[in-house]
């Protein structure tokens, strides 16, 4: 039986035909074992820039805040095309200080979804709010539209869609919802740096409002919501070479309260008017993004075409589904699915091969300790947190190396 999804494949027209992408120098690659995330040419590539820009923030003397990480707000704030943009300590931070900027606190409520990292659900809980848990599709890993407004109740202020894997959310569908019952949009955009929204969710049918999508189409995640908050963890598409994080949002005033909360709120020295964080960028991984910053286009097109790779390779593979090619998706993570109950026998094989391999993620968010036995069940959710397996990912990899990936994958499933 073939196991394959393809939707929204146009993105990816002329796929038939000869592979291309990265040819590496060397012939024989077999005895290399492959890990997961390769950054280091990445680096070579810019190391010259990144080492200019460290250099030029060393000798400024200006290492918190200051004209270094002011022009990266401004930069990245044209390439997202937002109004505001506030440099944070982390994607965690964003996440947190979003929330508090839109007066969420105790006893309300945010809808979620159930497939992602910690940090979605534990922000919200951490501003003493009550994440509500909502299952997801199997085409997209992304928040169902459809679940929503079963749970939405008078303490509902928000919904917090994730982009998972890079993949764009039903965002049309959301912001309908959100506008039928005043609800705030606070984007998870971790795992989405560059993510561009162009309409064609898998499984969504277009069943959103027109107006409403054509007024979102072409924007980019961090600019379909009320605001957006992103990671710039090193792993990222987007990453620094520490911790960082980013805020966006093209309202005046949440962008005020926004950077009073990352100074211990306060909008000048020594005046502090609510109680806050200390969650500022600092200027040196500012200096690196701004480099980095030249580049993410190109390297999410490479992205593109590494998965694009991996699925014409693995066509027809019975056991596997292939993740979906949509228009906008920007492959943080290649993530397939391994039927059967193999999963876990294909990753140790796959290890024994040199191939690494991740599980993102194994357990929803409402099955970790925290949350067990507090939110009704997320059945597909429960289900892909038993197949997911994430291939190796960036954007230099190379044909040779995605070749050498999907035979040991075949393999494994064959031999199993």
């Amino acid at each position: 039986m073939r196991h394959s999804l393809l939707c929204g494949v146009k993105s990816f027209e002329k796929m038939p035909g000869k592979i291309s992408g990265p040819r590496s120098e060397k012939a024989d690659v077999s005895a290399i074992k492959i890990p997961i995330l390769d950054l280091k040419p990445q680096y070579q590539a810019i190391k010259e820039e990144i080492r200019t820009a460290v250099d030029d923030v060393l000798e400024s003397g200006q290492f918190i805040l200051g004209a270094t990480v002011k022009a990266f707000e401004s930069e990245v704030a044209d390439y997202l095309g937002v109004k505001h943009a506030i440099g944070v300590n982390s994607g965690t931070d964003a996440l947190i200080i979003a929330l508090r900027a839109l007066g969420i606190g105790p006893g309300d409520e945010v809808i979620t979804t159930s497939f992602s990292f910690f940090a979605t659900g534990e922000s919200i809980s951490n501003v003493g709010a009550q994440p509500v848990f909502v299952d997801i599709q199997r085409g997209s890993f992304n928040l169902d539209p459809s679940l929503i407004e079963a749970v939405i109740t008078p303490k509902t202020k928000a919904i917090m869609p994730v982009h998972l894997y890079g993949n764009p959310a039903a965002m049309a569908q959301i912001a309908d919802i959100a506008a039928k019952h005043d609800l705030k949009i606070i984007e998870d955009c971790a795992q989405a740096f560059g993510t561009v929204y162009k309409g064609d969710c898998c499984g969504c049918a277009q069943s959103c409002n027109d107006a409403t999508r054509e007024s979102l189409l072409g924007k980019r995640a961090g600019a379909l919501g009320d605001m957006g908050a992103f990671s710039f963890f090193p792993t990222k598409n987007l990453g620094a070479y520490g911790d960082g994080g980013l805020i966006t949002t093209d309202d005046d005033g949440l962008a005020e309260l926004a950077k009073m909360l990352r100074v211990h709120g306060a909008k000048k020295k020594y005046h502090n008017e609510m109680l806050g964080y200390n969650s500022r960028l600092d200027a040196l991984q500012a200096a690196i993004l701004r480099v980095k910053l030249a580049y993410i286009d190109t390297w999410n097109q490479q992205r593109r075409q590494v998965a694009k790779t991996y699925s014409q390779m693995l066509e027809g593979t019975d056991g596997v589904i292939v993740p979906e090619l949509t228009d906008g998706h920007v492959f943080h993570q290649y993530t397939v699915r391994i039927l059967d109950g193999k999963r876990d026998a294909v990753k140790q094989s796959l290890a024994e091969a040199g191939v690494s391999s991740m599980i993102y993620y194994p357990f929803p968010q409402d099955l970790l300790p925290v949350y067990k036995g507090q939110h009704p069940a997320n059945p597909v959710s429960d289900e892909l947190g038993a197949e997911v397996l994430s291939l190796p990912m960036w954007p230099e990899l190379s044909v040779e190396t995605s070749e050498r990936v999907t035979t040991a994958l075949k393999s494994s499933l064959a031999s199993l």
